[in-house]
């Protein structure tokens, strides 16, 4: 099939890391269609079900279940692929995450990005390294402490954050400004799609109340922003290509975001998303509002508009419908998944072509 990155990825050695996660699933899901020779690397699924298994994921790339912290077996896996482009999508964002295990947590997402960096710059093929962020880290940074707030995950994750991004900064200065590799974060809101049963977060503890006859969260008032995962995904790609055609002049920092026009309430999310579903009026009964929904970060996003010409084209109520088509098809006939997903796929490539 013809699309935008048919020429360019197939074929390319590309590592994708956190390919059992959600982001990283898709990622994977979308190069594979591309006929890119993929490799992904990271830890079993940590729940059931999930996105890896949903849609066969492993089948057609290598798939190696590694710790990124493991630098022994990240360099076995860079030194035996030789990849070309690498997508790092190994990170923990999980609430439940940083509350358990602030330590892993915190080693994961600054000492994985310092070993993915280093490992890149030991191997010579490697042209591209996209590191996939939350924005969250520029928006911890400018807010105003207060002595009385109580640290929470997000401060963690956001120092975590922040730091990947130095240590980037100060690889890019020391190793790779006079090399063939270029390195660029990728800060992108959170997103939702079909496969993501993270704790904790709206959409899935919606699905989870929803098939379990439990009671759904009433949300609140706050704002929230939809937009689909199929974006920051189309966005990663679209730089991995500009970084390895273009080198250094694209590296640095990039944001991505929804516009203001995905704001909407946690309850009318909630309202909206049963509708779609068709679960009967009142048959469900609210419950407590989440405290981790989807992240707010404000979007930033006229550098990669200008520079890249990437902006949304999913409108929220579209990326909310797909996101529900996925859940619905999953749950009434579980070895449809990877046809649904192949078709939202083949739907998305169709309107950005």
């Amino acid at each position: 099939m013809s699309h935008p990155f048919a020429d360019f990825y197939k074929g390319k050695r590309v590592v994708v890391t956190g390919h059992t996660g959600f982001q990283g699933g898709w990622v994977v899901a979308w190069l594979k269609l591309l006929g890119a020779q993929v490799c992904g690397y990271g830890l079993p699924p940590a729940r059931r079900p999930n996105f890896f298994d949903a849609v066969l994921l492993d089948r057609g790339i290598t798939s190696i279940f590694g710790d990124i912290r493991d630098r022994n077996s990240l360099a076995n896996m860079f030194t035996e692929f030789q990849p070309e482009i690498v997508i790092h999508c190994a990170a923990q964002a999980s609430p439940q995450s940083w509350d358990r295990e602030p330590v892993d947590a915190f080693s994961t997402n600054v000492m994985g990005t310092v070993h993915i960096l280093e490992e890149a710059r030991l191997t010579n093929s490697v042209r591209a390294v996209v590191l996939v962020s939350s924005d969250l880290s520029s928006e911890h940074e400018a807010r105003s402490p207060r002595e009385d707030r109580e640290r929470s995950a997000d401060d963690l994750y956001g120092a975590s954050l922040a730091s990947a991004e130095l240590a980037r900064s100060a690889f890019n200065k020391s190793y790779f400004q006079k090399t063939n590799t270029a390195v660029a974060t990728a800060r992108a809101a959170d997103a939702i799609g079909g496969g993501d049963w993270t704790e904790g977060h709206a959409i899935p503890d919606l699905v989870r109340a929803i098939t379990s006859a439990g009671p759904v969260p009433a949300g609140s008032q706050s704002a929230l922003r939809l937009w689909h995962v199929l974006e920051p995904v189309r966005a990663y790609l679209l730089l991995g290509q500009k970084l390895f055609e273009c080198g250094q002049q694209c590296s640095g920092g990039w944001d991505f975001g929804p516009d203001d026009q995905g704001l909407i309430s946690a309850a009318q999310l909630s309202k909206t998303f049963e509708k779609l579903w068709h679960v009967e009026e009142g048959a469900s009964a609210p419950q407590k509002t989440p405290k981790h929904l989807l992240r707010l970060p404000k979007p930033r996003p006229d550098k990669a508009q200008a520079e890249l010409g990437w902006s949304p084209v999913l409108s929220p109520d579209e990326a909310l419908a797909w996101t529900v088509e996925w859940y619905r098809g999953f749950y009434a006939d579980p070895s449809s998944t990877l046809k649904t997903t192949e078709d939202q796929l083949q739907r998305y490539i169709r309107i950005t072509r």
